[in-house]
């Protein structure tokens, strides 16, 4: 019993870990691919463009709806999976507008291209346009696996308009540590930060 406490109290506050369930971050990470995360990655430093996040949809991509004890402690004990949960990549942090897209046909952050080598391979940064401003406290995120991916572009003219609150991020995506054939650090993604910085 001591141990199960243990575990659950490392994984809720430390580390936890992650199983990739769907294709909408291909190849960055792929089905199958066990993730290493970082619960403290942003108790003292901000949410940066480029970063991966696991993060909670409920409010957002999901109603709202509260979980009962028993679905919480069989989720944190990985008996049962947890289909509220989601990881994507940060495109836009508060004060940012990210549209889609320009004549060189890239997304832009507060008006500059955005060069992203992460996307996969053959995709549109997106199909769809549109021009968002991201509020305090929220952020926008969207799938490298951009033409399969349900992000934030999926949620627009919703409540909230597709962003993300910030309270609901979980942790950071640090390294794929599953199969060990695929282990590697994710790394941060960040590209452009002169141009694409946010306004003052």
């Amino acid at each position: 019993m001591a141990a199960a406490v243990i575990t659950l109290v490392i994984r809720a506050t430390i580390i936890d870990f992650y199983y990739i369930g769907s294709a909408s971050m291909e190849s960055t990470l792929n089905p199958g691919d066990g993730l290493l995360v970082n619960r403290l990655a942003y108790k003292s430093e901000p949410i940066k463009r480029g970063d991966i996040i696991i993060f909670d949809g409920r409010g957002s991509f999901l109603p709202y709806q509260s979980p009962n004890a028993v679905d919480s402690l069989a989720w944190a004990l990985r008996l049962a999976g947890n289909d509220s949960v989601y990881v994507k990549r940060v495109i836009g942090v508060a004060g940012d507008t990210v549209a889609c897209c320009g004549p060189d046909g890239k997304l832009s952050v507060n008006g500059h291209p955005l060069d992203e080598p992460y996307l996969y391979a053959g995709d549109k940064p997106s199909e769809q346009e549109f021009t968002a401003k991201v509020p305090h406290g929220r952020i926008w995120v969207m799938g490298d696996h951009r033409s399969v991916s349900e992000d934030s572009r999926a949620l627009l003219g919703a409540p909230g308009g597709g962003m993300i609150s910030v309270d609901r991020v979980l942790g950071q995506a640090r390294e794929v540590i599953w199969p060990l054939d695929r282990k590697r650090p994710v790394g941060d993604g960040t590209t452009e930060p002169d141009t694409a910085s946010a306004p003052e």
